[in-house]
């Protein structure tokens, strides 16, 4: 009995892994937003309304594995439209998150290479296409963004976001 009831959890296991190993490299780029569920309030912030951008920032990704800029400087409060342009061949995604969380992410990519995930603190964007991510950094601090395709973030693809804090209201 006990065989079979550990070859059935086996089972299940492989089924559960089976719907998770779905194509990382086969995202295409989605507007975020778009889904019912409430937004998620993260470390460095909230899925954002595109009602409430304030300012986009064009970051452009390139096959020599860089974002540009790399470094951006945002406010706390800000709804950043984050316009992502893969100018090279290859698929690049862009991954935002706290060093910890990326280092995580990575990690778990190296162990499922393939597996499929469609959070609105990452998007991914085919070779020549543009994506869009709409962001509220609604905490201050220095957070981190990378390409997490096989390969590229351990080859450099990474950047900072500094998010500043909120000006003091004048008295």
């Amino acid at each position: 009995m006990n065989k079979t009831l550990a070859s059935i959890a086996a089972c299940l296991a492989l089924a559960g892994a089976a719907t998770m190993a779905q194509a990382h490299e086969n995202h295409g780029a989605k507007p975020h937003g778009t889904t019912t569920a409430a937004p998620e309030q993260k470390p460095w912030g909230i899925a954002g309304q595109a009602r409430s951008v304030k300012r986009t920032i064009d970051i452009a990704m390139a096959d020599d594995m860089t974002f540009t800029p790399s470094v951006i400087e945002v406010r706390e409060g800000d709804t950043i439209r984050l316009r992502l342009k893969n100018r090279g061949k290859e698929l690049h995604e862009l991954v935002l998150g706290t060093t910890a969380e990326i280092e995580a992410h990575a990690a778990m990519m190296k162990k499922f290479p393939d597996m499929e995930h469609d959070d609105p603190w990452m998007v991914h964007v085919p070779a020549g296409k543009t994506g869009d991510m709409v962001w509220t950094f609604n905490r201050a601090g220095d957070f981190d963004f990378a390409c997490l395709v096989k390969d590229h973030y351990e080859l450099g693809m990474a950047g900072r976001i500094r998010v500043l804090a909120a000006a003091a209201p004048k008295p």
